[in-house]
């Protein structure tokens, strides 16, 4: 990476401002229920704290839409983090203004602030100069290591970065060393499985992968638009309709890369007590959808998986929420484990299944960013990484 990182600043007796991804799942009682991405962080917090430095953290929570709301401010993660580090994380209610000036101006090295919910200021997300140059004038540095954010050009993650030195965390070094690796120098046959609803989310990657993969394996309710461009009927299966004429293009000019599902698992109703059956996916009849991949599309998948060098992964093989439908993607999770390649899982729902089926630890890689894993499989650049200070 072509960028500074934490280790090319000095950071000495500094206040250093922390772009974060503490966008974490939250219940009805506002507990946490998964902390990966508040762990994620935790080592370029600790750096910055080894080497004496103020730190100032900043994330956003939720969609709250430029103004508060009480379910989704930082106290639990405050909370939480003064568990994981052992020691105090003052929380602040705001983002900018006086009070946080003052708290600010009071911190001694090794002293740690979160600010409030950076998307309760309706300046954040249209990047506005004003709140930029407050959040700036807070720190003498500021860091990125919210990559999970580094596909939106908001204040937080590209309006300061061009007002103070700015270097990428650890975890932004790291995601963006391995998905570089995986997409510009993979070990070959480099595998690609592609999955989720919406063909339409995933055109761009399948454009710029068909010229560096060896194979493209498709799942998931994608996979029916394609069956749809083969003239097949799809039942009540989920078809983009739109997108049927880019599915039939790109079938013909890469047939020989793309790998459909050959048996699916079909039900008769959208929901975990449904009826089902396996059958080819020309055989899907009305009132019956597509929910899942079948097994001898998973020993495919499975043959295709162990034959790779590198094999990156984003989006689900079927409706794995529920139980009946879940069975391709957790297949697919533990052949990846089981594979000798590098695997690289591009956040999401990619990265929740490979946790539920237990094989995390297995993977070279989980991506922390689903939306900025996919842009950045695009080949497209992530503003957060490009208004960082180049090395």
């Amino acid at each position: 990476m072509n960028k500074k990182t934490v280790h090319d600043i000095d950071v000495e007796n500094k206040r250093v401002l922390v772009r974060c991804d503490f966008n974490v799942p939250l219940n009805d009682e506002g507990v946490i229920t998964n902390d990966l991405r508040i762990q994620a962080a935790l080592p370029t917090i600790r750096y910055l704290l080894e080497h004496n430095a103020a730190v100032i953290l900043c994330s956003h929570l939720g969609r709250p839409k430029g103004k508060p709301v009480d379910s989704l401010r930082l106290d639990p993660v405050a909370d939480r983090l003064t568990t994981l580090l052992d020691r105090t994380v003052r929380k602040l209610d705001q983002v900018v203004g006086p009070m946080v000036t003052e708290a600010v101006e009071a911190m001694h090295p090794g002293d740690v602030l979160l600010l409030e919910n950076t998307r309760f200021e309706a300046g954040e997300e249209a990047n506005d100069r004003e709140l930029s140059e407050d959040l700036a004038a807070l720190a003498d540095v500021y860091v990125n290591d919210a990559f999970g954010a580094a596909h939106r050009a908001h204040a937080t993650t590209v309006g300061v970065a061009e007002l103070l030195p700015a270097a990428a965390g650890l975890l932004m070094a790291e995601e963006i060393e391995m998905l570089s690796t995986a997409l510009n120098d993979p070990k070959h046959p480099l595998v690609v499985i592609l999955g989720g609803a919406k063909i339409s989310d995933k055109i761009g990657v399948i454009e710029n992968l068909l010229t560096k993969a060896e194979h493209i394996l498709i799942g998931g309710g994608m996979a029916n638009t394609f069956f749809r461009a083969k003239g097949y009927e799809m039942g009540d299966s989920l078809v983009e309709e739109g997108s049927v004429d880019t599915a039939r293009d790109l079938m013909e000019r890469a047939s020989d890369k793309l790998v459909l599902p050959v048996d699916v698992v079909v039900a008769d109703a959208f929901n975990a007590d449904a009826e089902t059956q396996i059958v080819e996916p020309d055989n899907v009849e009305s009132g019956w959808r597509i929910l899942d991949i079948g097994p001898r599309t998973v020993e495919l998948f499975t043959e295709n998986i162990s034959e790779a060098g590198t094999v990156i992964w984003n989006g689900p093989m079927g409706v794995f929420e529920m139980e009946p439908f879940a069975e391709g993607t957790f297949a697919i999770a533990k052949a990846l484990a089981k594979a000798d390649a590098m695997s690289v899982i591009g956040g999401g729902d990619s990265a929740s299944a490979v946790e539920e089926a237990g094989v995390s630890e297995a993977i070279s890689h989980v991506s922390t960013g689903g939306g900025a894993s996919l842009e950045f499989l695009e080949g497209r650049e992530l503003p957060g990484v490009a208004a960082l200070d180049d090395k």
